[in-house]
């Protein structure tokens, strides 16, 4: 594979409850073995059909704002025509549409390019599968 483009698969236990994982210090990582101070583009991406990727605030409780927004946008009850899994388990592959499976960003000299309160962060709102995995891709 080219130096132009390095991956590399993060497994993430996302455990038996909703939440916000924080993923910047690994993309981070990544990125200082793959980019070797270039720019470039990260890409975080989430092969799963129940669960997104944000960039947001984290620790001063916007994950869990995030979290209980979701919870009024996409209701964990039964009106989902998805039924199978936990009860209100539809309404997790519909959050992809709003929180969608990847983010795409800026990287200037080998380092991540966010806002100073911005993060990462895996989104998983689905009890029934507590394990993850996310790609980190960069593109020289």
């Amino acid at each position: 594979m080219s130096d132009a483009f390095t991956t590399r698969v993060l497994n993430v236990a996302s455990g038996s409850s909703e939440r916000v994982v924080d993923l910047t210090h690994d993309c981070e990582a990544f990125l200082r073995e793959a980019a070797a101070g270039r720019d470039g583009l990260l890409n975080v991406f989430v092969p799963h059909a129940t669960a997104g990727i944000a960039i947001i605030e984290t620790g001063a409780g916007s994950d869990d704002d995030l979290l209980a927004a979701l919870h009024t946008v996409l209701p964990a009850d039964d009106r989902w025509q998805h039924r199978h899994g936990s009860p209100g388990h539809g309404r997790d592959h519909v959050l992809p549409a709003i929180v969608p499976p990847h983010a795409t960003l800026p990287v200037v000299g080998g380092r991540l390019e966010l806002g100073t309160w911005q993060s990462v962060c895996l989104v998983d709102t689905n009890k029934d599968n507590p394990r993850r995995q996310v790609r980190l891709s960069f593109l020289a």
